[in-house]
Formats: structure tokens, sequence, C-alpha cells
């Protein structure tokens, strides 16, 4: 999946500047953008939707278990097929045609393009013309040779050399005058903003989630020295701690234990039944004469523990808490949405203004803004602040995102266009990959290191960035 997502994205982003017209090609490619948004709010708001109810779940006999997470994931696939069967009514690029000397079926389509965008204006009645056409492209002279005279495995080795040695050849054109000194350009503001925005997204919900951590830990409830004998357990225990306990002839029915520590304690003719459990552990503590029933409290459960003639039936493995027991793994999906749904309002105004204020100002100014914001986050002591940067975070940085994914298509001429979009588009999930490693490695540690290195890269990418040729009202090459 991530591999056909590297493969359509470029290729979505050319073809569609290829047939825009100049005026509004900057908000057009900007709304085309906005799809990449409203894609992840729907599969964040389906995750938060579906995953959560295991009661959404259903089996194919005892091999097949389509849980809830499986159900998701079918439902993210239909607007992929969707799109797939859409792409069958597409034209091909007209820029592309003329590129391989199909001079016919480009202007065929140019005239589909032209009579459609005069019929939405009232003026059915003009007439398509065309004043200059590109002189067709060559075709390999060695390819046909060997088309007519080798044999048929020679045929496909030379056709598949020349197919690659071609797409080395234009991917390092990429780097030869005239685009060689944006593609540097380029580099640094792509590989600067995806290092920025997907090191601190990554950061952001762990650093709520140690937030939420350290404040659970804080109401936790200490029991010392316990002696309970002939009793029935049969409610939740909940982030407590019991040391140096003894239960002697005690019933564990039909309960849940969510961060429960049992720490040098003694279990003698006891009977757990019916159990599970989230993070709860048995640490240093004796059992004698006791029976687990259905439970999950499997054996890493019991650290340095020792049971003493014990009996487990029907143990349980895996995780059988559900999402509304563990809040925790809740909240994650909803946090995603908020910082999700937020990046709207920024994808909006970019749309309407890229075309007015230009691409550069936009580029620009939306790193260095997201670059400052990030100091705000010295002031994030709890959730709801946390989750106030993410959203701002978020609804800042989108601004870059589109501008740069308008001016790398207009920077790149047709014949490089995808090549030098898919290059630097693998550049940013490299950054991507190493911002996750980083930042990620930090969470709990200090605020004052991420912090302050997404401030420092955001803002000298949208410095560079700066730099680049403006591309208004420039025609594509």
């Amino acid at each position: 999946s991530p591999f056909s997502i590297g493969g359509a994205v470029p290729t979505v982003f050319s073809y569609f500047s290829e047939v825009l017209a100049r005026e509004k090609r900057g908000e057009h490619l900007s709304w085309l953008c906005m799809f990449w948004m409203i894609g992840g709010i729907y599969a964040s708001a389906m995750a938060w939707a579906i995953i959560p109810h295991y009661g959404w779940s259903f089996s194919m006999g005892s091999a097949y278990q389509f849980h809830s997470w499986r159900v998701f994931v079918i439902v993210c696939a239909l607007p992929c097929v969707s799109s797939v069967v859409a792409l069958t009514f597409m034209p091909e690029s007209p820029r592309f045609l003329l590129e391989v000397g199909k001079h016919d079926e480009a202007w065929m389509i140019l005239k589909q393009i032209h009579d459609t965008n005069m019929r939405a204006r009232g003026q059915p009645e003009k007439v398509f013309t065309v004043n200059r056409i590109k002189t067709p492209k060559q075709i390999d002279e060695l390819i046909e040779i060997e088309s007519d005279t080798g044999t048929w495995y020679r045929r496909c080795f030379v056709r598949i050399r020349t197919e690659l040695y071609g797409i080395w050849l234009t991917f390092m054109r990429c780097f030869n005058y005239p685009v060689k000194d944006n593609t540097i350009k380029l580099t640094a503001v792509w590989f600067t903003l995806s290092f920025g925005y997907y090191g601190l997204s990554v950061w952001f919900p762990d650093v709520i989630k140690h937030l939420q951590s350290d404040e659970y830990a804080s109401r936790v409830k200490h029991f010392r020295n316990e002696e309970v004998s002939h009793f029935v357990f049969n409610f939740t225990l909940e982030n407590q701690i019991h040391s140096n306990g003894e239960y002697i002839n005690d019933r564990f029915i039909m309960m849940k234990f969510k961060s429960v520590t049992f720490e040098d304690s003694l279990f003698k003719n006891c009977v757990f039944e019916d159990i599970t459990s989230l993070n709860t552990y048995f640490r240093n503590c004796t059992f004698v004469n006791t029976t687990f029933y259905n439970t999950d409290l499997e054996q890493y459960k019991f650290v340095d523990s020792e049971l003493i003639n014990c009996t487990f039936f029907h143990i349980r493995t895996g995780c059988q808490i559900s999402f509304d027991d563990d809040y925790s793994a809740y909240w994650i999906y909803f946090v995603n949405f908020l910082g999700t749904l937020a990046v709207l309002p920024g994808n909006i105004v970019s749309a309407l203004l890229m075309d007015r204020i230009g691409r550069l100002t936009m580029l620009g100014g939306s790193m260095v803004l997201s670059g400052i914001s990030c100091f705000f986050l010295w002031f994030g002591t709890s959730e709801s602040m946390m989750i106030g940067m993410l959203c701002l975070y978020n609804g800042l940085t989108i601004s870059a995102w589109n501008s740069l994914d308008v001016i790398t298509v207009e920077l790149y001429p047709t014949d490089r266009r995808a090549t030098g979009f898919g290059f630097l588009n693998a550049l940013c999930k490299a950054a991507a990959v190493l911002g996750n490693l980083i930042f990620g490695s930090l969470v709990g540690i200090t605020k004052a290191i991420p912090i302050l290195l997404a401030s420092t890269v955001l803002v000298c990418g949208g410095l560079v960035g700066l730099q680049l040729p403006g591309t208004r009202t420039q025609l594509l090459m």
C-alpha cells in the first residue's frame, strides 16, 4: 500500500497541473491538496468510530476472525476502489501525448477540454484553434531494430534495459540546467518541512499520552499489609498497588484488573475465575494451591513469583480489555481526529489565497509561523493545552504543504515533472522516518530539544523557500 501511494501522489499532481489554466492553477491544485486532508479525516473518523467497537466483528468459521480493525481496513479501501474506477473515464495528459509525438490524440483531448470550458462559460460556439505544436519525440532506433531482428527474450531484455536507463537519465536531468538550483532548494524545503511536521506529529500524541500517564500515576492508591480471608472479590480494581498482603481462601470472580500491581504478597487456596486484566502484574508473590480458570493471567504477568501446586484452565491469550475499558487507547483516535480536522481551515485559506498572494509568500510565511508556534509548546502542561497546540500547528503547516506541492509541479518541465516530484516525495518520507526516530526517543526526557529542533528546521526551510523563483504567472514548461 505505501509503495502504491508513493507512486500515485506524484502522478496525480503532475497530471492535474497539466490540464489546468494558468490563472486558476494554484487554486485548483490547492483544492486537490485538500482531498488528502479529507482522506485523513475520513480515515481517522472511521478509526475512531469502528476500531473501538469490538462488537462489530464477525467470523467465518474458526480460521477467519474479522475483528473491528479488519472492518476498518475494508472501509478505508472503498475510496481506493472508486478512484480506480474513475480513472478509466479520465483522458491522458495532452502534454504527455505531445512529448511522445501523439499529436492527434493530444489535439482531441485539448479540444474536449476547450469545448467543456466554453460550454460552462456560455460560449459553446467558440472554435478551438491551435497556433503551434511541438516537434515529435524521436523513437529509439535500438528498440526498433531489436523488435524486428532479436529473439523475444532479447527484445524484452533490451526494452527493460533501455527503459531503466531512460528513467535514470530523466532522474539525472532533474539536476541539470535550468532546474538544478531549484532541485537543490526544493530538496532542502521538502526535507525540513517533512522532518519538522512528521517529527512533531508523532511527538504530540506521545507527549499527551505521557502527560496522561503521569496524571494517572499521581492518583494511584496504595494498600499495605492487607490480610483478607474467605472474601469474594467481584468488582473492578483499578490503579492500585497492594504490598505485603495475605489472601487466604479468597475468590476473585468475574472481575477486571486495570493497572493493578501486587508486590511481595501471598495467595493461598485462592480461586481466580473469569478475569480480564490490563497492565496488571504480580511481583515477587507466592501462590499456593491456587486455581486459575478462564483468565488472561499469562506467565509474563507473574514477575519473580513462585507458584506451588497451582493449576491453570482455559488461559486466554492477548488483550481482553475493550476500548471502553482502556481509555487512553480510545483517546489516541480522538486526538488524531481533532488534529486532522484542524487542517480544514488552513486548507481553505490556502486555496483561496494561493493565486492572490503567491506561492512563495505562503510557503515561507507558513513555515516561519509554524516554527514560531513551536515555542508555545513550552506552556503545554496539560492534555487540553497540548491538543490546542497540535491543532494550531497543523492548521499553520498545511498552507506550506499546499504551496510546496504547487511550486514543485510548476518548476519542472513536463518530461521531468513526475520524476522530480517523486524524488522529493521519497525524500520527504525519509525525513519523516528520521523525525519519528529522533522526536520519539525524546518523549518524557526533554521538551527543549524537540521544540528548538523543529523550530529551527522549519524557519530555515521557510527562508530557503523564499529564494525559489515565482511561478504564479509562469506557463508550465
